[in-house]
């Protein structure tokens, strides 16, 4: 899944442009593409990291992203955001909504299915909460999401095979993947403390959290890979899709979503995601499938959402 600043702070107004995209195409096309897409990104990871090394996926990744949100931005006339202060915390932000999460993915796929990384990526509401318990005062648990919060950490006990001693499993490649997801929640509070009440734009704020994240790997990337020797064509593909659709277009789908039918609906594709992934593995890539990764995902699925159940004011 792309995190973004407009996930975490995004209140749910209209502008005449959405107004008439929603009358052009109904929000939830929109929501089923942005969840096939998303879906899809673990597989095009995977499809990546057989041609290029996790740094150049990342970064390749974030280079056709950040395009295309710069061309949204041209089109609409958007300016990047000011003031050093927005500038900072929009590098911090772009470290754990990007450049991390990113990176722990592609090199967790060197060694675990795509479909076991999909699902993992699922587990980040509970990490959320987990957090949210401890960092955000407004935010008070309750039974039903703290039942929710041990049955989502029981799926994942299960899509594991814990009772069999993880045999099977890659460990290091799991763990970059729980990482990865824990990565997201930790960014969203963060941004909910220093840029929710901030005046620029969401997609200036978003575009502006891409550079950034795109600058991070250009540094980071050459200190410690080589140039490829070839560039083999379809995972060029696979990291091209993965960032104009995986991280650009869908973004831009997904700032709409919560601008017209707000943040909860929106994030409800998250749901949809590990689904997506599983199927596209096993039916695309050949990826094996045991009886304990649907049944622990529909566990970790059913637990997040309980996570997310509110109280009644």
């Amino acid at each position: 899944m792309v995190a973004s600043v407009s996930t975490a702070t995004t209140k749910a107004t209209d502008s005449p442009v959405q107004a008439r995209a929603r009358r052009t195409i109904d929000w939830r096309i929109r929501f089923a593409a942005v969840s096939l897409v998303w879906g899809f990104s673990f597989l095009l990871i995977k499809v990546g990291t057989d041609g290029y090394v996790p740094f150049q996926v990342t970064l390749g990744r974030l280079v056709f992203g950040t395009t295309v949100l710069a061309a949204a931005m041209a089109m609409k006339r958007e300016r990047l955001p000011r003031g050093a202060r927005t500038w900072a915390h929009l590098t911090v932000a772009a470290l754990l909504l990007n450049a991390l999460p990113f990176s722990l993915f592609a090199y967790a796929e060197l060694t675990i299915p795509s479909t076991l990384a999909g699902i993992c990526n699922a587990t980040s509401p509970l990490w959320g909460m987990a957090l949210s318990m401890v960092a955000l005062s407004e935010d008070r648990p309750t039974r039903v999401r703290v039942a929710g919060l041990g049955l989502g950490f029981l799926g994942v006990l299960t899509v594991l095979g814990a009772w069999q001693g993880f045999t099977g499993v890659d460990p290091t490649g799991t763990a970059l993947a729980l990482l990865a997801s824990l990565s997201y929640p930790i960014g969203w509070i963060y941004v909910r403390r220093t840029l929710a009440g901030s005046s620029d734009s969401h997609l200036s704020l978003t575009g502006a959290q891409l550079l950034l994240a795109t600058l991070q790997l250009a540094v980071v990337t050459p200190l410690f890979t080589s140039m490829p020797t070839a560039f083999p064509v379809v995972p060029l593909l696979a990291v091209a899709a993965l960032g104009a659709l995986g991280t650009g277009l869908a973004l831009l789908i997904q700032y709409g979503l919560v601008a017209e039918v707000g943040p909860t609906t929106a994030q409800m594709v998250t749901y949809f995601i590990p689904v997506i992934a599983t199927a596209a593995g096993v039916a695309i890539l050949g990826e094996s499938l045991t009886w304990s990764t649907p049944v622990g995902a529909l566990i970790v699925l059913v637990g997040a959402a309980l996570t997310q159940v509110r109280p009644r004011s």
